[in-house]
């Protein structure tokens, strides 16, 4: 005889559903699926849009430079505005911070929202601009300005909403951190090592996201195009229903 297929019920299945959101909710796990979700989109805007770094506005300036000094200046158009709408958005989160300054809630749904909206918006235009054959085209720009201000929106987070985690956009400043204290941890020259070992917990997974994330958006970009976008996309509905 065969064996009966159990069929979830309403309320398992719900509970199943406020299980996994749940992990969500947790310091480590917010600070990997964001330190993830940045690596991925700035591998995926990197390749898809000739160049464009969206998580941090240093790579651009590098970018610029780089094609400044180049016979042709396709593509400069789009990093020269990156630094704009990067500030934009960053004095928008602020703004909204204040805003919540005086309630008993946290702004972190609302501009997780956001941020999933805008990078549902460089996706699907960046889908519309295909085949996306110069750096300058007006599609192109916009998809990619669409990028930028969603990961603004990640690097405001992080200073403003979750100080208490690892930067989760930038890692040279984990990198440094993380190697000044593995030193001081070897050579005994820092204490009991209790700080030193509470920023490690906190540093390396993010690192470790966000080298995943970096790798998994190149792949995933190369074989389904701006659709990978819908991974991160995912993350962030999670963590937005996980958190207040």
């Amino acid at each position: 005889m065969g064996t009966s297929r159990h069929i979830p019920s309403p309320t398992e299945a719900a509970t199943f559903a406020r299980t996994w959101v749940g992990h969500f909710s947790k310091p480590t796990a917010i600070g990997m699926t964001l330190a993830f979700v940045a690596g991925y989109i700035d591998v995926v805007g990197f390749i898809a849009l000739f160049g464009l770094f969206t998580a941090h506005v240093t790579g651009n300036f590098v970018m610029i430079g780089v094609q400044l000094v180049a016979s042709t200046h396709v593509g400069v158009l789009a990093k020269l505005l990156a630094l704009p709408v990067f500030v934009i958005f960053v004095a928008m989160v602020k703004l909204v911070v204040q805003g919540f300054a005086n309630t008993n809630r946290r702004p972190l749904r609302l501009l997780l929202i956001v941020q999933t909206l805008l990078l549902l918006g460089f996706m699907i235009i960046g889908m519309i601009a295909q085949p996306i054959i110069s750096a300058d085209a007006p599609l192109a720009i916009l998809s990619g300005m669409f990028g930028v201000a969603a990961l603004a929106i990640q690097n405001a987070i992080g200073r403003l909403v979750l100080s208490d985690l690892a930067p989760t956009t930038i890692m040279t400043g984990n990198t440094t951190q993380i190697v000044i204290d593995m030193v001081e941890l070897a050579s005994g020259n820092c204490g009991d090592g209790t700080a030193a070992k509470a920023r490690l917990r906190k540093m390396l997974p993010a690192l470790a996201a966000f080298a995943v994330g970096a790798i998994l958006g190149g792949f995933a970009y190369h074989g389904t195009g701006f659709w990978s976008v819908l991974l991160p996309v995912v993350l962030l509905v999670a963590l937005a229903a996980a958190n207040e």
